[in-house]
């Protein structure tokens, strides 16, 4: 990230120096609304708070009166709610996953081995004797002048790919993928949304936890049992019938099968000039059948008018949403909670709510926005972002806030995208007036940028800053710091384990709330149009919306 600083444009620099030398905004944050809100939407009650369950309605019920008791006014033509269309696929009868070839057939378990599903809105799919592709990253990149599936015909097929980006094991940041900090090309999603483009039959990313960022227990417990997926008019008919992963293990062994080195081949993958590899001979099958249940979710939003510049409008975000009920824990916890992931965000935003209302209003609108299906692809603030109840054109810029550290109290943040946008200026006098200071990504190969719903914005040329609880701990420093961060991912994240504790110490999570408040606030009173930095790849997106505007 320390090229994107070096480039930081002039406006950024100005904007830096004329916000450290004014109050940096200030109020209050009650630890106490972040307990309640944390404990209370994490309970068993709200058994995970999937969307579409008995769960959102206690959730967007609770939000919408905690945003009314906060002072906030309904922020949708009266009503607290914007609709979002949403569809409950959940995969049933999955047959193994076999591939056929030159020697006996490989058959993996639902589960333990393989997860598939679908974005299709259909009651069955079936993928019989597809021919199977390894297409590398399976990146298609003009602009790079990369292209996996050069050369190669994937209609029908069963295509194999490598998650995160080609250049992940570089120990530095530049050059074609950005080095170690993952690109867009290297989630999930994109490389789903691309092997259909390709007419995929299939598409199956191999996993391994290094790149991916999480283990083979985040995969099977996100993958499995009821996914959301947006309504469309054509039932997503152009995507492929079947998508998941597989076990690095697994893959090893079905090329070796064949006579290949997967480990060979995937280093191959990683160079410019890579061609598609067909596995002569072999075939995948798998079937399963999918219910389908059609049903409205809701983003909750709440609005503190402006005052003297109502039309202009800063946006604050956060994802109520969790995965419900989950594979169960031993001991039969079949609740994944979603305490820090993301009670504490949600809480942390009615804090916010409270600590304006009582401030009073800005010059600018200021619009809280809980939102939806953020575990399953970003659905909610995708939906708003496409819809939006304020002009793209008028959003100042905002804040998001997606799973705070309870960790205790830290000596620096962790800035997700760092030195992207001039937004970075407000958050360095925030951290200034702290006595702290802000760090890059330690490991930015995770692609933390594209994975919460800051993205949806940014993506339509919205700044939007986000940044992670410090990893440089008051008490034991970056290796405590260290310590905290594995044992959550290891043993919480997106688990029945992550649940509330009492005995959490609040204290830097009041500290980091502090500091979305001080960003926000100075956004609302200020008339500053903030935007990315010269050569940000949202930059000329901004640029069109300003012109739009004015």
């Amino acid at each position: 990230m320390r090229l994107r600083l070096s480039s930081l444009s002039l406006l950024a620099l100005a904007a830096a120096s004329a916000l450290a030398a004014q109050q940096v905004p200030t109020a209050p944050i009650s630890e106490q609304t972040l307990k309640e809100v944390t404990r209370e939407l994490s309970s068993d009650a709200y058994e995970g708070r999937a969307p579409g369950t008995a769960g959102e309605e206690k959730t967007v019920s609770y939000l919408a009166k905690r945003f009314a008791a906060a002072g906030l006014t309904p922020g949708n033509k009266g009503s607290w709610f914007q609709d979002v269309p949403l569809v409950e696929l959940t995969a049933h009868d999955v047959t193994p996953l076999v591939f056929k070839g030159a020697g006996a057939p490989l058959s993996l378990r639902y589960g333990p081995q393989m997860v598939v599903g679908s974005h299709r809105i259909a009651p069955r799919e079936q993928v019989k004797d597809s021919p199977v592709v390894f297409v590398g990253y399976g990146v298609n990149a003009p602009e790079k002048g990369w292209n996996d599936y050069a050369g190669v015909d994937v209609r029908g097929k069963t295509v194999l790919i490598l998650i995160n980006d080609p250049d992940w094991r570089t120990p530095t940041v530049g050059g074609t993928f950005n080095g170690r900090a993952m690109t867009y090309y290297g989630r999930w999603t994109y490389k789903f949304e691309e092997a259909a483009r390709q007419g995929a039959a299939a598409a199956l990313i191999v996993h391994q936890t290094e790149p991916a960022a999480y283990g083979w227990n985040v995969v099977q417990s996100s993958w499995t049992g009821a996914q959301q997926v947006a309504d469309a008019a054509n039932g997503h008919a152009d995507q492929s019938a079947a998508i998941g992963w597989i076990q690095y293990d697994q893959a090893k062994a079905l090329f070796a099968r064949e006579k290949l080195d997967f480990d060979q081949l995937a280093a191959a993958a990683s160079r410019k000039g890579f061609r598609a590899v067909p596995l002569k001979g072999v075939t995948a099958s798998v079937s399963f059948d999918e219910t389908v249940r059609k049903h409205m979710s809701r983003n909750v939003v709440g609005v503190l008018p402006g005052t003297t510049r109502p039309d202009d409008y800063v946006l604050y975000s956060a994802h109520w949403d969790h995965l419900g009920r989950c594979e169960a824990a031993p001991g039969g916890d079949d609740i994944c909670n979603g305490a820090i992931d993301n009670a504490s965000g949600t809480a942390a935003l009615v804090a916010l709510a409270e600590a304006n209302a009582k401030a009073g209003p800005a010059a600018r609108s200021q619009v809280f926005v809980a939102v939806t299906g953020e575990e399953s692809g970003l659905l909610g603030s995708e939906y708003y972002a496409a819809n939006p109840l304020y002009p793209l054109t008028r959003t100042v810029g905002g804040v998001n806030m997606d799973a705070l550290s309870l960790a205790g109290p830290a000596k620096n943040v962790v800035v997700v995208g760092k030195g992207k946008s001039e937004l970075d200026a407000y958050l360095d006098a925030a951290l200034k007036a702290q006595g702290r200071y802000a760090s890059d990504e330690p490991t930015p190969e995770k692609g933390f940028y594209y994975r919460s719903d800051h993205f949806s914005l940014a993506k339509r040329g919205v700044p939007m800053i986000y940044f992670d609880a410090g990893d440089d701990l008051v008490s034991g420093g970056k290796a405590a710091g260290a310590a905290a961060a594995k044992d959550y991912e290891e043993h919480r994240y997106h688990g029945p384990k992550d649940e509330y504790d009492p005995n959490w110490n609040w204290a830097g999570t009041v500290r980091d709330v502090q500091l979305y408040y001080s960003i926000g606030r100075a956004l609302a009173e200020s008339d500053a149009w903030p935007n990315w930095v010269a050569g940000d790849e949202f930059r000329a997106i901004r640029d069109r919306s300003r012109a739009a505007a004015r």
